[in-house]
């Protein structure tokens, strides 16, 4: 390992996670106008379905997948699955998710630089978000094959170790990575770098969508209509012409 591996994998993810925090709350705090999604659906709706739902459907899989994959510890699961089962299990319901994501994000991006009314309402941040993603989505299928050749899961646990380690703040994190290669160190930091991003673009809504989740434990809301209290028969609407 070389100091730029240590600088990438070892400070990089503490540098992008402490941004990713505290850049969305001074975001939140400051233009809460710019919370938003910026949907390009009133300027025109074609594409915008397919991909928009292809694209989240994969994403969301993928973020929920690796997150419980690469941080759940290898003692929780190993007398109900091996990790070359988990490993072959990642491998298809990733590279599921993933192909429609990738197959969504394209139809964004696409539909974003082709379009000449969304184009011209696009900003910078818009489209290296979506060309960002679609790099991250297609590095993330290259991944898969690769995989195929660490059938026995070795290389997925330590991977999984490295990120475990990494939000334990245990020492030796970066020595696990020794034998990944180019493409998963890639895909790698190139998350690492969304996360970065993320308070800067229009990825912030996320956090609204998994806030609403709330709503399900809000209390009801008690409605009282203005004429509770008028007598039985006067409640009606008056028909046009009728008398007082």
């Amino acid at each position: 390992m070389n100091t730029l591996d240590y600088l990438l994998f070892g400070v990089y993810p503490y540098i992008a996670f402490a941004v990713f925090v505290l850049g969305s709350l001074i975001r939140f705090d400051r233009d809460q106008y710019t919370w938003k999604s910026d949907s390009s659906q009133m300027l025109k709706m074609g594409q915008l379905r397919w991909g928009s739902n292809l694209f989240h459907i994969g994403v969301l899989f993928l973020f929920f997948g690796h997150t419980v994959g690469m941080l759940t510890p290898h003692f929780v699961y190993e007398h109900f699955i091996s990790a070359g089962d988990k490993q072959l299990m990642a491998m298809i319901s990733g590279g599921i998710a993933g192909l429609l994501g990738f197959i969504g994000v394209t139809i964004l991006l696409h539909r974003r630089l082709t379009e000449p009314r969304i184009r011209i309402n696009s900003k910078t941040s818009d489209i290296v978000l979506l060309v960002l993603l679609w790099l991250q989505l297609a590095l993330g299928l290259a991944t898969v094959p690769l995989s195929g050749q660490h059938l026995d899961g070795s290389m997925m646990m330590k991977l999984a170790g490295w990120a475990q380690a990494i939000v334990s703040f245990q020492p030796g994190a970066v020595e696990l990575l020794a034998e990944a290669g180019f493409i998963f160190k890639a895909h790698m930091f190139l998350g690492m770098t969304i996360f970065f991003i993320f308070p800067f673009t229009r990825l912030v809504h996320v956090w609204s969508g998994f806030a609403s989740v709330t709503y399900l434990m809000r209390p009801y809301q008690v409605v009282r209509s203005r004429r509770l209290n008028v007598p039985a028969g006067q409640n009606q609407p008056r028909r046009p012409g009728a008398s007082v």
